[in-house]
């Protein structure tokens, strides 16, 4: 039997009432290079600090729809609201520039950067981050890697699987985003571990309020999410 998560309080660096925005897709459609239609979506709708799972089986277009959701790929037609703003009607560079601002990536394929260390990684986003905010950004990766159970001192290089996903979560929330977009973040850990980690990612999201979507096949993590959406065969069904 899988134990329940027993989420860990942790303190948010976001203040109480930060703008978080709700989340619509409309309409949308992603298209493969060939032209096929790869994703559809008819309506998706997720309210501010809503969390999100996202299932389905492999290669049924449960990562596209977290990579639409981020800004990550474009879409041949429909609408991607964060709040008032339309990812759809963007530019790339203007995806990239909301995507920064908002929110916080946690990828499958960790991409992390091998020859830097844990810790480097982590504050990664304090490189490109105004003067007056790299500070806060390199104290709260410090704090989250010492949270998540992961080694800052050591390079990714020497790490395990389970130990490079704790790394890229303390970097997708070192930023303090208004949402935490998750693609498969336990499945490099042990039960204990992907426990622990999805019962942070739960409890920091809940205490601050963000939204949290997590792509799954784990029946734990999706079975503590507020909503679950299936997607299959590029459909999406509620």
């Amino acid at each position: 039997m899988t134990r329940p998560f027993a989420p860990a309080r942790f303190a948010p660096a976001r203040a109480a009432g930060a703008f978080v925005p709700d989340l619509l897709l409309e309409n949308v459609e992603v298209l493969a290079p060939d032209g096929r239609p790869i994703l559809r979506v008819a309506r998706l709708e997720a309210p501010a600090g809503t969390a999100l799972g996202i299932r389905g089986p492999s290669g049924a277009g449960k990562s596209t729809l977290l990579h639409v959701v981020a800004g990550l790929l474009p879409v041949a037609s429909g609408r991607v609201m964060w709040g008032d703003a339309d990812l759809a009607a963007m530019t790339e560079p203007a995806r990239d520039a909301f995507r920064r601002a908002r929110l916080g990536l946690i990828f499958q394929d960790f991409l992390l950067f091998e020859e830097l260390s844990a810790q480097q990684n982590a504050a990664i986003a304090a490189a490109w981050a105004p003067a007056r905010d790299r500070a806060a950004i390199r104290a709260r990766a410090e704090a989250l890697l010492d949270r998540f159970g992961a080694p800052g001192d050591r390079d990714v290089a020497s790490m395990s699987g389970g130990e490079r996903q704790r790394v890229s979560a303390a970097r997708a929330l070192a930023c303090d985003p208004a949402a935490i977009l998750a693609d498969e973040p336990t499945a490099s850990l042990d039960r204990e571990n992907a426990d622990r980690l999805a019962g942070d990612l739960l409890a920091m999201a809940r205490e601050a309020g963000r939204t949290l979507i997590a792509v799954s096949h784990d029946p734990a993590l999706i079975a503590s999410m507020d909503q679950v959406v299936q997607v299959v065969d590029g459909e999406v069904r509620g």
